[in-house]
C-alpha cells in the first residue's frame, strides 16, 4: 500500500520504488529547497531532538557519524551542542553540497545505507540517523551497519517514522540483543514532522 502524505513533497519521496538511483534524482531535485520546505514548511524538529538526546549521553569531545546527514540539519544541532568532530554521509551527493556548505562537518561522503559501508569497524563514538528510517528508504537491517561502525558501549540514537515503525523494528532489534551486537536503552516518541516518530536509542556491545 502506498505512503500517504498531506504534503505533495513527501508524498513523492515516501512512495520513491525504483531504488537507490530513483532516490538519488528524487534529492537531487530536492536539495537546495530542502531545509526551507521540511524545516520551515513542515516544522521539521527531528534534528533538534536527536542532537539533544545524544547530547545527554556522550562527550562533546566524541567522534560522531551522521548516517544519513543529507543537507547537514543534524550536524549543524550537534555542533551547537558542542560537537567538534562529525562525519556525514548520504545517498544524494546534491545533498552533501548543501551539507558541505554548513561547515559543521569534518569530512562527507556518499554512502548507500542499504549496502555495506565502506568505514571501518568501530570507527566511532557514537552515531546519529535522522530521518533515513522511513518509507521506502532504509529498513530495518540499516542498524547493522550503523552497530558495526560503532564502537563497544558507544550509543546509536535514530529516529523511525511511526508509520514504518511495525515493518520489523522491535523484532530486528530483539535479534541484534540475541546476537550479543547491540541492546535498547529507550524507544520513545519524538517529534519529527507533522507527525511524531519514534526515537530509538541503542547500546553496542
Amino acid at each position: 500500500m502506498a505512503a500517504t502524505s498531506k504534503n505533495p513533497i513527501l508524498e513523492r519521496i515516501y512512495n520513491l520504488d525504483g531504488g537507490p538511483e530513483e532516490n538519488r534524482e528524487a534529492y537531487k531535485d530536492w536539495a537546495k529547497s530542502y531545509d526551507e520546505d521540511t524545516v520551515e514548511g513542515m516544522g521539521y524538529v527531528a534534528p533538534t531532538v536527536t542532537a539533544d538526546k545524544i547530547s545527554k549521553l556522550i562527550k562533546t569531545d566524541a567522534v560522531i557519524l551522521d548516517a544519513g546527514c543529507g543537507t547537514g540539519l543534524a550536524g549543524v544541532e550537534l555542533a551547537e551542542h558542542g560537537f567538534k568532530t562529525v562525519d556525514g554521509m548520504d545517498l544524494s551527493p546534491d545533498m552533501l553540497d548543501v551539507a558541505r556548505e554548513k561547515g559543521a562537518y569534518r569530512k562527507l561522503q556518499t554512502e548507500d545505507m542499504t549496502k555495506p559501508l565502506s568505514y571501518d569497524t568501530d570507527t566511532y563514538d557514537a552515531v546519529v540517523c535522522v530521518g533515513t528510517f522511513t518509507h521506502a528508504h532504509v529498513g530495518p537491517k540499516g542498524f547493522n551497519e550503523l552497530v558495526r561502525v560503532t564502537r563497544p558501549g558507544g550509543p546509536i540514537v535514530a529516529t523511525v517514522h511511526e508509520e514504518v515503525w511495525g515493518e520489523g523494528y522491535e523484532a530486528h532489534f530483539a535479534k541484534l540483543e540475541e546476537d550479543g551486537l547491540a541492546k535498547v536503552v529507550e524507544i520513545e516518541e519524538a517529534p519529527y514532522h507533522l507527525n511524531t516518530c519514534k526515537m530509538v536509542t541503542l547500546e553496542v556491545l
